[in-house]
């Protein structure tokens, strides 16, 4: 069953799936078996040294447990997983003579240059390994992986082990661009510094650090949330000191619900009243427990926040600017913590709950889609065997295992209460012809739940729900199901709109066309990239990026194109919860984010980008508002409104309560194509606004919020609250605390 992938444009005989082994990998700890995996990866000949990017050649490279000896770099290609055992993961053990950039280099220095522009690495994953570098002495230079990626990339479940001696040197997991992304499940042990990190954005969760020198040292970003760190025996826990006071390098860290024990430094800043950029090095904490952590943040100047020798907790803490709802005020001290409904927590941190891997069940609990008959080939349409195929693991009460292919469906694939759905290397859901070309009859592609409010649970992980052709009545994902007791999940399923071979909305079909706001009518692709309907409730989201593609990844050159979807993630759910860990939203037409008449929502590290096409056309075309989906209307609102106003707002947030946002990324880089208008020396005049408070929306509440070509960061029912240069930051604007009231 598992090696059963099909990639339709790859050629003849493509091996979607690897195992090593049958590459000539022993695992048995003496031979050195980096050729024989390198060889796996290189099966078929993927995107590799020298290539862009690619969707036509996926790969899941396969590790049974073992212990692999590696003398230089592994080098997973594009559109590549590298995954472990799940329940006995494999080991990767550099030998003491080890040359490299990382045991696992996932974007190599081929030249002077990383081999893949960072922000456009998408859809890899590495999962369940041990990392070893014990071997090598502690006092020669040695990183465990190299990873500048950026959006629907993983790591989780893995384990870093490092010499803990007093001369180690060596570099768990090494970051130095990228526009992230998500982490979970990974261990630090040992080592000079268990992450050296530097990404526009992150959120990262569930990291224990265990004798490092220092866990995490943040070289740059512009948004990073931390979530269930555990931080132990280390000299410095988070050190975001980089650039020193007069030149910080680190926009914004968002800290919550971790762990400091013995630690005599927890957190390291060059933060002060007077350092640069203004907003730099914004810190925010809430819920951290301290236990024999000498100073908990220590700044130039010395003690910032007092630690203790025994155990405390620090409801919140934070240093920036304020809005408690007015502002700018610069602040550095207690902050009222966020007043958490318990229907979001457990254990009195907010619910969390990692992707099922079902390693513990056989291969009988498994049904295959191609094995009861789906093609997967992009042109067949495979409606009617998916749909059964879903149904029957229903009623066996099996994993319905989505071997790689495109599905092409021509009429909604309902995902009934009991389905658990888990994909292979990203399979694609892809809908076509004239059902979902109504623009005035939108119809989901996938739906969850046949009703809205209909009971029951659900699983669905490392899939992809895309449209071909013209598409402007398709809901990528509709989501109806109210879940009670354990949230229902999605981890890792994407929506991917266009920019890929099988969608017929490439370079071919829809080349941009900067200074020309005329619409091309055959570039309608989508209405909605997914609704949360309104008795829908209980729903946890991992790691699922919503993207409208700005640019082809099968072209070489990642040449740009311009295609519509009118809106991202909806949520007008009348009762939560609901939790989005890394989640991303982009280049949907009206909105990224909008939540109306909703409540209970915890957001972390939401990332957004405004089409690049906007303002040439605007925002008005070619998808008119629907006042029964509380859509913006900006020939209405932008009424006296000054700037490029009829834009894609970021985040929008209507009649609701009980919203919680740690860390928001909202970017608008171009206008009309070009990005002269994303810096500060320009004015940040790409788009006026970004961020939306309406209504009677009550306990709103968002950290480190984070713009980047907005002028006004912030408004609430039409009106400005918070002004780009009053907030100036590294690259973004940004304001550490939002308080609505």
């Amino acid at each position: 069953m598992i090696d059963q992938g099909f990639a339709p444009f790859a050629g003849a005989n493509y091996p979607v799936f690897r195992n090593v082994k049958d590459y000539g990998a022993r695992g048995d700890g003496v031979t050195d078996d980096t050729a024989a995996i390198n060889a796996a990866i290189n099966a078929g000949n993927p995107c590799n040294k020298g290539c862009a990017s690619t969707t036509m050649t996926p790969a899941v490279v396969y590790f049974p447990a073992g212990t692999y000896l590696i003398s230089s770099s592994i080098y997973p290609a594009y559109f590549t997983q590298l995954i472990g055992d799940a329940a006995a993961p494999p080991t990767l053990k550099a030998m003491p003579n080890f040359a490299g950039f990382g045991l696992i280099d996932g974007n190599p220095y081929y030249t002077p240059v990383l081999n893949w522009k960072s922000v456009n690495v998408f859809f890899r994953q590495v999962r369940n390994f041990v990392i070893d570098t014990t071997a090598i002495p502690p006092g020669s230079a040695a990183t465990g992986m190299h990873w500048p990626t950026s959006q629907a990339t993983s790591l989780q479940n893995i384990v870093f082990n490092m010499p803990a001696t007093p001369d180690v040197v060596h570099v768990g997991l090494f970051i130095e661009e990228g526009s992230g992304g998500f982490m979970t499940d990974l261990t630090f042990n040992g080592g000079a510094t268990g992450a050296g990190m530097g990404n526009q954005q992150y959120t990262m969760r569930n990291f224990k650090f265990n004798n490092c020198k220092t866990a995490i040292i943040q070289i740059w970003n512009w948004g990073w949330t931390y979530s269930g760190l555990s931080i132990n025996n280390c000299q410095v826990g988070i050190d975001m000191s980089a650039g020193g006071s007069n030149a910080l390098n680190v926009g914004s860290v968002t800290l919550l619900d971790s762990t400091f024990t013995n630690v005599p430094v927890a957190i390291l800043t060059a933060w002060t009243r007077d350092s640069n950029p203004r907003t730099a090095g914004s810190l925010v904490m809430e819920n951290i427990g301290l236990n024999n952590v000498a100073v908990a943040v220590k700044g130039p100047g010395g003690t910032m926040l007092a630690g203790t020798a025994g155990s405390m907790t620090v409801g919140a803490w934070g240093n920036g600017h304020s809005y408690t709802p007015s502002g700018p005020v610069e602040f550095a001290g207690a902050v009222a913590p966020n007043p958490r409904p318990a229907v979001l927590l457990s254990n009195g941190r907010y619910y969390t709950r990692s992707k099922p891997q079902y390693e513990n069940l056989p291969a009988a609990s498994f049904l295959s889609v191609r094995s009861a008959g789906a093609r997967g080939d992009a042109s067949t349409d495979d409606t009617a065997a998916l749909q059964n195929a879903i149904d029957a693991a229903v009623a066996q009460n099996k994993i319905l295992f989505l071997d790689y292919g495109l599905y092409r469906v021509t009429s909604t694939i309902r995902i009934p209460p009991g389905a658990r759905i888990a994909g292979e290397s990203f399979p694609v859901i892809l809908s076509s012809g004239a059902l979902f070309n109504d623009v005035n009859n939108p119809r989901p592609v996938v739906q969850v739940g046949g009703t809205s409010g209909q009971a029951g649970y659900v699983e669905l992980s490392d899939f992809i729900v895309s449209t071909q052709g013209v598409q402007a009545g398709a809901v990528c994902i509709e989501w109806n199901l109210a879940t009670s007791g354990t949230p229902s999940g999605m981890w890792d399923v994407h929506v991917r709109i266009g920019g890929f071979t099988g969608t017929q909305q490439q370079v071919a079909q829809c080349l941009k066309t900067p200074g020309n706001p005329t619409v091309n009518p055959n570039c309608l692709v989508a209405f909605m990239a997914m609704h949360v309907t309104k008795g829908a409730r209980n729903l946890y989201m991992e790691n699922v990026w919503l993207w409208t593609a700005d640019h082809d990844i099968d072209d070489q050159p990642n040449t740009q194109i311009t295609i519509y979807t009118g809106r991202g993630l909806y949520i007008e759910a009348e009762n939560g919860p609901f939790w989005l860990w890394g989640t991303g939203s982009e280049h949907h037409v009206l909105y990224q984010y909008q939540l109306a008449n909703t409540r209970d929502i915890f957001m972390g590290q939401i990332q957004t980008e405004t089409p690049y096409y906007q303002p040439t056309p605007n925002a008005l075309v070619p998808f008119q508002p629907v006042a029964a989906l509380r859509d913006p209307d900006f020939a209405a609102s932008c009424v006296g409104v000054e700037g490029n106003c009829a834009a894609a707002w970021g985040l929008r947030v209507i009649d609701s309560r009980d919203v919680f946002v740690y860390g928001a990324g909202l970017y608008s880089f171009f206008s009309d194509y070009s990005t002269a208008c994303s810096t500060f020396t320009a004015g940040q005049t790409c788009q006026q606004r970004m961020t939306s408070i309406q209504g009677s929306a009550s306990n709103v509440n968002i950290y480190n919020l984070n713009t980047v070509g907005t002028r006004e960061m912030l408004t609430r029912n039409g009106a400005r609250v918070a002004w780009f240069e009053d907030n100036a930051n590294t690259f973004a604007s940004n304001m550490a605390v939002f308080k609505s009231g």
